[in-house]
């Protein structure tokens, strides 16, 4: 006589919107941080690292309320401190450069490649958990930073084996979109839910019930200015810089928009231009006032972040 099976088996499945690596694919997913490490470094940046835990309020003060408040694992520990698993690194890292300020020489190239963690719908290029390679510049002021970094993402893409048509990068200023608030005398608080709204235009059907909900009668004036808004000087020059440095695949879209709320000048997104992966995969751009909540001077600062989950879609989709 055999024993009976446990009536309550434990489910062998991993936990929804996360993966298990079993070897094979561990090869696939060294290779991609292999990549990433060494182009990175070949531009000069240094690994960084550090915890996964970090304090609520780090994100509380400058990332998107809908990260916050909506897609953060966030816990209360036994010291009645509210924890959060880290749901970006930047943060991080503008913590870890104020604590440090004063050692530090400028400018200042780091790289880290951490797990990062968000409860949002599993689906296609996104999940509950993946790794991402965050490379960023402090203290450059001058455009010569967003030419840097993108440069660098275009490099990256490259190395992993893409064509210059199989990616394009699209760039804008937030300084076109604050702009045309200060013309409308939009208050800050509509500013950021408009800002909430046109990061997510692209998902959704009813933008512009959306917007009007919002701007009421200054929605209509609002879609005009930003679609007649085509560049600016800085992005021209941007461009100008990129084309000599062979990297011919940039355009200005106004409508990137970027939804974290630290972002301050350009901002940039690398997108699939396959028609079977036809999205955004990653981006980032300038941040200079971060240091700020930590009561010291801004720094200026560029960075991306580049996720592991869209980066495999992208070889997959293009066979490489």
């Amino acid at each position: 006589m055999t024993d009976a099976a446990p009536q309550n088996k434990l489910n062998t499945k991993p936990y929804k919107g996360v993966r298990d690596f079993y070897p094979q694919d561990m090869y696939v997913e060294r290779y991609i941080f292999d990549t990433m490490s060494r182009v990175v470094e070949s531009f000069g940046y240094t690994e960084y690292s550090a915890s996964i835990l970090e304090s609520t309020e780090l994100y509380k003060n400058k990332t998107s309320n809908e990260i916050v408040n909506e897609q953060t694992y966030t816990f209360t520990d036994r010291g009645e401190r509210e924890v959060t698993l880290r749901p970006e690194m930047t943060p991080t890292l503008a913590r870890m450069i104020a604590d440090r300020r004063n050692d530090l020489t400028f400018p200042l190239r780091w790289y880290s490649i951490p797990n990062v963690f968000r409860y949002e719908r599993p689906q296609r290029g996104r999940l509950r958990e993946h790794w991402q390679l965050n490379a960023d510049l402090f203290g450059v002021s001058g455009i010569e930073a967003e030419v840097e970094m993108i440069s660098l993402a275009s490099e990256l893409m490259k190395t992993f084996g893409a064509k210059e048509d199989d990616f394009e990068i699209r760039i804008s200023d937030r300084k076109i979109l604050t702009s045309i608030f200060e013309e409308l005398s939009i208050n800050e608080e509509l500013q950021t839910q408009t800002i909430r709204l046109l990061d997510k235009r692209a998902k959704i059907d009813d933008f512009d019930l959306r917007l009007e909900a919002i701007l009421s009668k200054d929605a209509k004036k609002f879609t005009e200015r930003l679609e007649s808004a085509s560049s600016n000087v800085n992005l021209e020059k941007i461009i100008s810089k990129l084309k000599n440095l062979k990297v011919t695949n940039t355009f200005v879209d106004t409508s990137i928009i970027r939804g974290f709320d630290y972002y301050t000048g350009v901002v940039f997104e690398v997108f699939d231009t396959s028609q079977c992966n036809n999205r955004s995969m990653f981006g980032g751009g300038r941040y200079d006032n971060l240091l700020k909540l930590f009561g010291l001077e801004p720094i200026p600062a560029v960075g991306f972040g580049m996720g592991d989950v869209t980066i495999y879609d992208f070889l997959e989709t293009h066979d490489l």
